[in-house]
């Protein structure tokens, strides 16, 4: 089957663990042995349930479920989930039915990254998927005050874009990341329905 962009759209947004690359189970694994590390055996419900979250949110959730408080603190696990994935990081693989809509419309459509993920990490996936030439503007958890599902993040996209949101496609796999593009006026469209999810 065939991909492509709604009729009429100006511009595109994509997020990107689990939308442009395939990061999610690496993702998951990581948090699973951080947790291991501290006494908690975390299971993918709670992981999945918190898709597109800022780690710092979710390793906050996992000390205050897990009766964790006074023994381990956020950086300490979020430090420890890093140190996991940043050892397989280079595994990791581009979606490719979005992957070829970004080089598809690269130079024809102003297009985004617009991710919950932090920084470092992002730039990392990007470099490794060989996917960070086709995206002058990328917004991470460290750009905005308010995360998914609040439509910040891709209203900031918008702006930097100079387009309407009305206008704009957002390409996304999470329920957070759906209502953040809705809540912004936005086209959404759900590329779990695209590919075999693993997580």
């Amino acid at each position: 089957m065939q991909y492509d962009i709604k009729p009429g759209v100006k511009g595109l947004i994509f997020d990107l663990d689990g939308t442009l690359a395939d990061t999610m189970p690496y993702h998951f694994a990581g948090w699973i042995k951080a947790c291991k590390k501290y006494g908690v055996d975390l299971d993918t419900a709670f992981l999945r349930k918190h898709t597109g979250t800022p780690g710092w949110i979710i390793a906050s959730e996992i000390i205050n479920n897990c009766g964790l408080n006074g023994s381990v603190t956020i950086d300490e696990i979020m430090n420890e989930k890093f140190e996991h994935f940043y050892k397989v990081q280079h595994l990791v693989k581009p979606i490719e039915p979005v992957a070829a809509l970004a080089r598809k419309y690269f130079g024809r459509l102003p297009m985004a990254v617009g991710t919950g993920g932090h920084r470092e990490a992002v730039d990392r996936t990007l470099e490794v998927t060989d996917l960070k030439k086709y995206f002058d503007i990328i917004v991470t958890a460290n750009d905005v005050d308010k995360y998914k599902p609040h439509p910040e993040t891709f209203l900031k996209c918008a702006e930097l874009m100079k387009v309407n949101p009305a206008d704009i496609e957002v390409f996304e796999d999470a329920d957070f990341g759906f209502e953040a593009a809705r809540s912004a006026g936005m086209i959404v469209t759900d590329v779990r329905l695209w590919y075999n999810s693993k997580y």
